[in-house]
């Protein structure tokens, strides 16, 4: 297994955050669902824990048959899905991702959000990381992330937000910004197949950092059209687009069941999903030597995910 803690601050507080999430993933799983294909939800509903109290659990299925490429369908069922569950005691989370289809590959991640830039060490204290493990800042504004993912309107070098008079953010903008919060992120990746485990390992967390950068980039410079929701109507905001979204699916929406009553407040939180992301058509880096993929900073304004799919299927 291949461990690594990623960082990624925002200009934002872990209270503004628990309605921000909330909204982006919602809104993202909406745009990204197409018929019969995107992010299905199965279970949203209270749960209790012994350990860390009341919170919520989310079951969802995370279609992908036409967004794999023509060598990865030859070989797949046609009907393929991950399966993701979370359980959300906000400000922590946990999150699992399987495929029956592989059974040992999983994605295990625990979330703390904290209001700070980054700097509490050892936040996790897990006795299942063996030895030390890389830990990852990610700079929502100036990492670099695949061209094709490139939005002008969602890049925070740009970015002013109406509302919160927060944006754009320049060099240095984790050390003097206020207010500032922190992901922190611990993913446990897992392909316990001999001869591709280290490549299988190494691809996904690239997949990751990309979907974590783009989901948290998303997140900050939608602000102005979340910002003053209440937990009650982003609560409503999340039931309507989730049976939006089914429906387009072709499923039967879920009954969607969130508790609000009873609940200290620390314990109310989006599901801890990352917005999904269209594989390539090419054959992953781990079918071939491992080399850099090309990155840029900055890219003219591109079609959204949901057109570039549109434009691949029709080429």
């Amino acid at each position: 297994m291949l461990v690594k803690e990623y960082r990624i601050c925002m200009p934002l507080t872990t209270e503004e955050y628990r309605v921000g999430q909330l909204y982006t993933i919602s809104k993202h799983s909406h745009q990204e669902s197409e018929k019969g294909e995107g992010v299905e939800v199965v279970k949203n509903e209270p749960h209790e824990d012994p350990v860390h109290g009341s919170g919520q659990f989310t079951e969802k299925r995370v279609h992908l048959s036409s967004k794999l490429p023509s060598w990865a369908r030859a070989v797949t069922p046609r009907i393929f899905y991950i399966t993701e569950k979370a359980w959300n005691y906000y400000p922590y989370t946990i999150t699992e991702y399987t495929c029956s289809f592989l059974p040992k590959f999983s994605i295990y991640i625990e979330t703390k959000y904290e209001d700070n830039c980054g700097d509490s060490e050892n936040i996790f204290r897990s006795d299942k990381i063996l030895g030390d493990h890389e830990v990852s800042f990610l700079d929502i504004a100036f990492d670099e992330i695949p061209e094709r993912y490139y939005r002008s309107l969602e890049d925070p070098r740009f970015f002013s937000s109406a509302k919160t008079g927060r944006g754009p953010l320049r060099e240095g903008w984790r050390q003097h910004t206020k207010p500032i919060m922190c992901s922190y992120k611990l993913v446990t990746v897992k392909f316990e197949v001999w001869g591709l485990q280290t490549r299988v390992e190494q691809f996904v967390h690239k997949v990751i950092r990309d979907i974590l950068l783009i989901g948290h980039r998303q997140a900050f410079t939608w602000v102005d059209e979340w910002c003053g929701m209440t937990m009650e109507e982003v609560r409503r905001y999340e039931r309507e687009t989730q049976e939006a979204t089914n429906e387009i699916i072709g499923t039967v929406a879920p009954t969607i069941s969130v508790s609000e009553v009873g609940q200290p407040t620390a314990t109310h939180s989006a599901p801890a999903s990352a917005p999904s992301t269209p594989l390539s058509d090419e054959a992953p880096d781990f079918l071939a030597p491992p080399k850099a993929r090309p990155r840029k900073k900055s890219a003219p304004e591109t079609l959204t995910l949901p057109a570039l799919r549109e434009r691949t299927s029709a080429e």
